[in-house]
């Protein structure tokens, strides 16, 4: 199996720079089209917070970035986000939906990169111990376990990526995907259907879901806002941000990725 194991400013260090806007939008269209299959599940209300971020950097020619947070009565944290510069090869995009406490089903991650070469990761988030309760992996892993082992066996151009932060690779479920790969057509459409096809998983997952009762709410919320914020303030790939706009604007976006400054308040049963 072909690994990659350099950090992601060594490989855009290493890559000669090219103009990738073309699949940048094709992929601002594919995570706004499932933004907005998740919005026709959920009530969502944009944070306050994170109105200034609309858009910032310099626009046309240069880094530039959008990064939109929403919250509502079942979802916690809601990231809808790119940052990068198209013209010279490297953009980061996220969709990443962290649900309340009502329920216990794992959270949606996703990110697409390029750098000028493909990269994408889809996961559910744990909510708990996978080893230590069996009974919540049977729930939403093992269904996943062939099919997460029949596509690393037939997508021979896809290359699995190992992060060199150890607390990153321990953020991933065993079933996580997150590879880099050549933007061809045929993968850009595979990394869409995949896309697509987990959303549809966890909104399902999310229709048939236990009710998790009032008393541990709390608890879950409390787990979940310290996983969130560790892997904000912990990624690696933050070293880019501060390359393109120093650390005082990173610090402020990371800060909205997990929600350090936002205005409205978290699910009832939260706190």
């Amino acid at each position: 199996m072909k690994e990659t194991l350099q950090h992601v400013e060594q490989m855009v260090d290493e890559h000669p720079r090219i103009d990738v806007t073309e699949t940048f939008q094709e992929w601002q269209r594919l995570l706004s089209g499932l933004k907005s299959r998740i919005e026709s599940r959920f009530e969502l209300t944009r944070d306050p917070s994170t109105a200034d971020l609309d858009s910032y950097g310099t626009g046309d020619s240069g880094p530039s970035g959008s990064l939109a947070a929403y919250t509502g009565p079942e979802i916690d944290w809601l990231v809808h986000s790119w940052i990068g510069d198209p013209a010279t090869g490297f953009v980061n995009l996220h969709l990443t939906a962290w649900l309340g406490p009502q329920v216990r089903v794992p959270h949606l991650g996703s990110a697409l990169l390029l750098w000028p070469e493909g990269w994408f990761y889809v996961d559910g988030v744990p909510r708990g111990d996978l080893v230590g309760d069996g009974d919540y992996f049977d729930a939403y892993y093992t269904e996943a376990d062939e099919p997460w082992l029949t596509f690393k066996q037939d997508h021979p151009d896809f290359t699995w990526f190992t992060s060199r932060t150890g607390f990153i690779r321990a953020s991933l479920s065993p079933t996580a995907y997150c590879y880099s790969f050549p933007p061809t057509r045929p993968n850009l459409d595979t990394v869409a259907e995949l896309l697509t096809a987990k959303v549809e998983q966890w909104l399902g997952w999310v229709e048939t879901a236990e009710v998790v009762p009032e008393g541990e709410r709390a608890g879950l919320a409390a787990r979940d806002l310290r996983v969130r914020r560790n892997i904000a303030e912990r990624d690696p790939a933050n070293v880019m941000a501060e390359r393109m706009f120093g650390p005082d604007l990173t610090q402020r976006l990371v800060r909205a990725l997990w929600g350090g400054d936002r205005v409205l308040p978290r699910p009832e049963g939260s706190a």
